[in-house]
Formats: structure tokens, sequence, C-alpha cells
């Protein structure tokens, strides 16, 4: 191990922490031209991305606020302004495509599917969630409602995010927008239950 003497006092460098969040390398190596929004060797580029992304899955698995970022990442400042450049830039929805193309080539599908799944989600609210929160009364929960779409596979391909007080149904046409322009109008039929169409009860039912 190496060390430093600073003012006459030997000093050990500071090592890495390892949290179960950070990216593999395996999934770096499929990752990492997603991010690369500028030449590696750039002036610009202060930290290393892997360790800026480990630090945003840290911020995700975890919740915590940014500025509680461990000092064993990147300040939380950097950490944050590369996520809004990379959420502006599109890169999570552009490596979401093609890793959903290539598992469904993998499982002997086409790449883009015919049919797919909405289906949605209640998530519990936090005081941060302000007037963001809404109340399902079906779930007896306030907070946020998630609609997603997915191919039968399971795979991500859509989603909304609104308030829980939302009805599922008023979410088909943006769902539905959002598909079509992801598959280039490949989509011929979506299941979906009966809190997306507001008539009778049963099992999954058909729209398009």
């Amino acid at each position: 191990m190496a060390f430093r003497v600073i003012n006459g006092v030997e000093k050990t460098p500071k090592l890495k922490k390892r949290y179960p969040s950070d990216v593999e390398d395996a999934e770096w190596e499929f990752i990492a031209p997603y991010l690369a929004l500028i030449s590696p060797d750039s002036p610009q580029r202060k930290h290393d991305l892997r360790e800026v992304l480990n630090a945003l899955r840290y911020v995700v698995r975890t919740g915590i606020p940014w500025r509680f970022l461990p000092d064993s990442f990147p300040p939380w400042e950097a950490v944050y302004q590369q996520t809004l450049r990379w959420i502006d830039a599109r890169v999570f929805e552009d490596l979401v495509d093609d890793l959903r193309e290539l598992l469904r080539v993998a499982a002997n599908r086409g790449k883009q599917p015919t049919a797919v799944i909405y289906d949605a989600q209640t998530l519990q609210g936090t005081i941060e969630s302000g007037n963001r929160a809404g109340y399902d009364g079906h779930k007896k929960k306030k907070g946020s409602k998630v609609h997603i779409a997915v191919d039968t596979l399971g795979h991500l391909l859509a989603l909304v995010v609104t308030p829980a007080n939302e009805q599922e149904r008023d979410q088909v046409a943006e769902l539905s927008r959002q598909v079509q322009e992801i598959t280039g109008k490949n989509v011929q039929l979506a299941w979906v239950d009966q809190g997306y169409t507001g008539i009778g009860v049963g099992g999954p039912r058909l729209y398009w």
C-alpha cells in the first residue's frame, strides 16, 4: 500500500468503499458507451463516470437526499448535475430500449412487440411528495401512481407517473402514444384490467 507524507505526518490513501449498489464490470462494459457524452480525456471531466453512476445508483437504491451522499463518492453537486445531463440526453431511455431489443431477440422474438400489457401501482408518498401526492381510495394510500406498459415478456416500454387519485383509464392515451413512438407503431393489442375500461368486472380485457 502506498503512503503520502503531509506536513511530516504519514497518511494512508483514502480507499474506495464498495456498496451493493455499485455497477458490476459486465454491466459497466454495456452501459459506459451510453453515458459518455464527451470524450473520456476531455478537460471538462473531473470525476470518473463509473463512480458518478455508482453514486446515482446509491441514491436511487437507498432513497437518501443528494446532500447525504457518503464522501467516498464524487461530490453530490457533480453527481446531480451529471444526472441531469444524462436525463436531458435521454441516455437511460436509449439504454432500456436497446437492452429490451437484445433480450427479445435472445428469446427468439421480434425486436418490437405486437402486444403489450398496461398496469399501475400506487406508491406510498412522503413529506417531500407535497402537491404531487394524491389519495388512492381503493388502495387506501396517499402518494403517486406509476402507470406502466410492458411487453409480454415483462420488459419496460413506457411509464407515466401521476398523483395516486388519477384513474388508470385516463392514462391510456399517453401510454399508447409512448408505446407506438418507441415501437414504430408496431403494437396492435394491449391487455388491460377493468381499471382501464371503467366497466364490468372479471379478467383482462383487450384494448387498442
